[in-house]
């Protein structure tokens, strides 16, 4: 599967997580270590890697932020002699033939910066779309980071319309750290939806009515609760939850 949203809304984190959910050993495959300095090594560390996460079926397969990777592997200017347009013809070939029990997740923010090839049909089972997490969601997050970082759950919050996993959990180890009230850490936290409004909305965007939505089932489409988005910044007063 490939997961497709904005960063620090848990991407890796999922991946990691069905590992340890279906006991199968996780093997991260990173792609810029793949890369020689001498001619054939490069594809020579890409099979050799494939190879091995074959030997080791059952087992998951991930490659986080895919799109670094293998960026720029569809244009002939790169200046690196095609190697790595071979690098990916050499996954993609993979990824459509073999038949091991390898599961792959890859993660990525930008699918448009890959080459079209590389979505096409029966490549993967589906391309999720990870939004920012819903009201409910939050709750949920804020629960589970008090708890690892012995905070009260009684205190109040900050307003997080647009928070992400990783800003709630670093408000709360800013807190934690600190010895902060979560509204002052809150006002050390810059919510990505803020510093990236207009690529998240052009990635929703692009996302509805393409993608599969990793909330609930069904393709994508924009919340209500973000149709709305603006880049302004969000203060850190006191939610009503």
């Amino acid at each position: 599967i490939l997961l497709l949203g904005v960063p620090g809304t848990g991407k890796s984190a999922l991946a990691k997580a069905l590992g340890h959910e279906t006991s199968r050993p996780t093997l991260i495959l990173d792609v810029g270590a793949l890369f020689g300095s001498l001619v054939g090594q490069t594809e020579q560390n890409i099979r050799r890697a494939l190879s091995l996460a074959e030997a080791m079926a059952p087992c998951i397969l991930f490659l986080d932020e895919i799109d670094k990777g293998f960026r720029g592997s569809g244009d002939a200017a790169t200046g690196d002699s095609g190697v790595g347009a071979r690098l990916f013809g050499t996954f993609l070939s993979w990824l459509n033939d073999h038949t091991s029990d390898v599961f792959v997740i890859a993660t990525c923010n930008n699918l448009a910066a890959l080459p079209p090839e590389f979505a096409r049909a029966e490549r993967f089972d589906g391309i999720f779309f990870l939004d920012l997490p819903t009201a409910p969601e939050r709750q949920e997050i804020w629960e589970l980071s008090l708890a690892q970082f012995k905070l009260s759950p009684k205190q109040q919050r900050p307003i997080d319309t647009h928070w992400t996993g990783a800003e709630i959990k670093a408000c709360s180890r800013l807190a934690a750290l600190l010895d902060f009230p979560l509204l002052d850490a809150a006002k050390l936290i810059v919510p990505i939806a803020t510093t990236a409004a207009e690529s998240i909305s052009t990635l929703r965007n692009w996302a509805q009515g393409r993608c599969l939505s990793a909330h609930q089932p069904g393709l994508y489409q924009i919340p209500k609760e973000f149709q709305t988005q603006t880049g302004r910044r969000l203060t850190g007063r006191a939610s009503t939850n």
